[in-house]
């Protein structure tokens, strides 16, 4: 039974975090903006609906660089509830799957309870300012192949914002698995 992300909290600024990321790196939403925003997604190693969208989640993040939003996805789940979740896991699955953006470990939970994240993928849109514009879903392909024609819904949201600063009126929640929570 999947969970579905929560009514949106748009126009909030969003939540910085300082978190690892497994290029071995650590970011902050500053080093994911991109000049027009940026996307930060909630996700996991192990949920199906992550794995049946990977591959059109990367092929999206890439279209939005060119847009100038950037983007980061974070781990938040509890490995002890959860070990495919590790952070050596997540760097096999994003080395796996091609993110060339970064992938960073939220081990103390605190930024995906700042975000009020309850899903995975869970997509916040951030416009150029910071302020939490879009909570929808990627698509509506869940965890089947999208019909053809199908709608590229954040990446649609997210060019609304880079023209208005605004995301649009209606958005579809996201649904997967719910986050492993300690």
């Amino acid at each position: 039974m999947p969970t579905f992300s929560n009514q949106p909290r748009l126009g909030i600024k969003a939540e910085s975090f300082d978190l690892p990321a497994t290029d071995g790196n650590r970011y902050s939403l500053p080093d994911i903006m991109g000049e027009n925003g940026a996307v930060i997604v909630f996700i996991c190693n192990h949920c199906p609906y992550v794995r049946a969208i990977t591959e059109r989640l990367v092929a999206d993040a890439r279209t939005l660089a060119k847009l100038g939003v950037g983007f980061g996805a974070i781990c938040s789940n509890d490995v002890t509830k959860s070990p495919d979740d590790s952070f050596e896991l997540m760097g096999e699955f994003a080395d796996e799957r091609g993110f060339f953006f970064p992938y960073m470990h939220d081990e103390s939970q605190q930024v995906a309870r700042a975000y009020d994240a309850v899903c995975t993928p869970d997509f916040f849109g951030l416009n150029a300012a910071g302020e939490i514009q879009y909570r929808g879903r990627l698509d509506e392909g869940c965890t089947n192949t999208p019909p053809k024609g199908y709608r590229h819904e954040l990446v649609e949201a997210m060019a609304e914002i880079v023209r208005t600063g605004k995301g649009p009126k209606e958005q579809i929640p996201s649904a997967g698995c719910s986050i492993k929570w300690r």
